[in-house]
């Protein structure tokens, strides 16, 4: 990064996701103007910024579900949304995408069955996000924290290549948000890609790479560590006003 001007690092080899000139209008405004950016493959990518920034439409635009005015979005070497990446991109949104009325081991039993994936897989997945015990609970008993669980669980099922989390660890207490970072570096070592919404702050620490966000731009992309050197903040919250403030001067 030079100048406090966003660097985006052109790898396209290593990429799982690539993005140019994304343009997305909805209700007659636009919610982002132009975004160009790359994920490497392997990766735990943090997307910060305030709520309402366009994070949640920019993840829709990376499994295939917004619509666009113009731009290009590739994901894992295809046009994000086709067909052969339905079992290599799994997603999780902000509201817990699980049927309240089934068991913890009913709705994975489905979601497997849905996404083709082994039977076995679904003891699996639930050790994974730590829910051994809870296998027979219905799912509207369960606390919120275990309820978003669930819906990472059904993400991992099978062999995704992809993550896109939204948020995923919104109402959690520390010790299980860090238990969670932990599992999403541990994926990412074996060659999965994750991207993690948030707009908490401190949760950048736990990134390899952040792009930070503000409406509908991205202001910055580079490693935690990079921002806080170019920037000279003490930590990621200061360093993003520090962004926003250079920006503001470079536009008055």
């Amino acid at each position: 990064m030079t100048g406090l001007v966003p660097r985006v690092e052109n790898r396209v080899v290593n990429s799982a996701v690539s993005v140019t000139d994304l343009h997305v209008e909805r209700g007659g405004l636009v919610v982002l103007p132009s975004v160009t950016l790359r994920i490497e493959a392997g990766s735990v990518t943090g997307l910060l910024g305030p709520s309402g920034c366009g994070k949640t439409t920019l993840l829709r635009c990376l499994v295939g579900v917004q619509r666009i005015a113009s731009g290009e979005v590739s994901v894992l070497g295809l046009p994000a949304g086709s067909a052969p990446l339905r079992s290599k991109v799994g997603y999780v949104t902000q509201a817990p995408s699980v049927y309240q009325d089934l068991s913890v081991e009913e709705n994975l039993r489905y979601f497997a069955a849905v996404l083709g994936a082994p039977r076995g897989d679904v003891a699996r997945v639930i050790e994974l996000v730590g829910l051994t015990g809870r296998e027979r609970d219905l799912v509207a008993r369960l606390s919120g924290g275990q309820r978003a669980r669930v819906s990472l669980a059904a993400a991992l099922l099978g062999t995704p290549e992809l993550l896109i989390l939204d948020e995923p660890t919104v109402g959690l207490d520390p010790v299980l948000r860090r238990d969670l970072w932990d599992l999403f570096h541990r994926l990412a070592d074996t060659g999965v890609t994750f991207v993690v919404s948030s707009h908490v702050m401190d949760e950048a620490s736990r990134c390899d790479q952040l792009l930070l966000m503000r409406e509908g731009r991205i202001i910055a992309a580079d490693s935690p560590q990079a921002l806080l050197a170019e920037t000279g903040a003490a930590d990621i919250e200061s360093a993003f006003l520090t962004l926003v403030s250079a920006e503001q001067r470079t536009q008055a």
